[in-house]
């Protein structure tokens, strides 16, 4: 019975520090966050919720999607991906880093719409006129702007 106590604790100590851990990673600043605190020159735009460095320079699949993203996305998040507060969050932020919201979760949230489970903006609805190829070249601007942020 000892041992059966003794593992009961192993397991309840090790899921402590998993829920630790998680927590810990999702309250990190962004890259963009923290530029922010640590430079003073980088002031935000009104509204917007991160600090957004832009490459010295895109491919052209990333510039038609530049293009794509002002006339479809920027509305509502914001130029550069930067969110805007109490309308949409910033797409330059951990949480779209591709091994989480992968390319194609991109395409079926401007096909489909997404109910929020991220953050408290509401749920968004289907992107009308967008065409799956211009998606795609839409998630190459925010990919380069990622990694130019150092969200990979």
């Amino acid at each position: 019975m000892k041992e059966f106590d003794s593992m009961k604790w192993a397991a309840i100590f090790f899921a402590l520090i998993a829920v630790s851990a998680a927590g810990w990673y999702i309250l990190q600043p962004t890259h963009s966050q923290t530029s922010t605190q640590t430079d003073e020159r980088m002031a935000l735009p009104a509204g917007a919720l991160a600090t957004v460095r832009l490459p010295p320079s895109f491919t052209e699949q990333e510039q038609i999607g530049k293009r794509a993203y002002g006339a479809a996305c920027a509305t509502c998040h914001g130029v550069n991906g930067q969110g805007q507060d109490g309308v949409a969050p910033p797409l330059v932020h951990k949480i779209y880093e591709p091994g989480h919201h992968g390319d194609m979760a991109f395409v079926l949230a401007a096909q489909n719409g997404v109910r929020a489970h991220h953050w408290k903006f509401g749920n968004m609805p289907a992107v009308e006129g967008v065409t799956r190829a211009e998606v795609l070249n839409i998630v190459a601007y925010i990919r380069a702007l990622q990694r130019e942020n150092g969200i990979n």
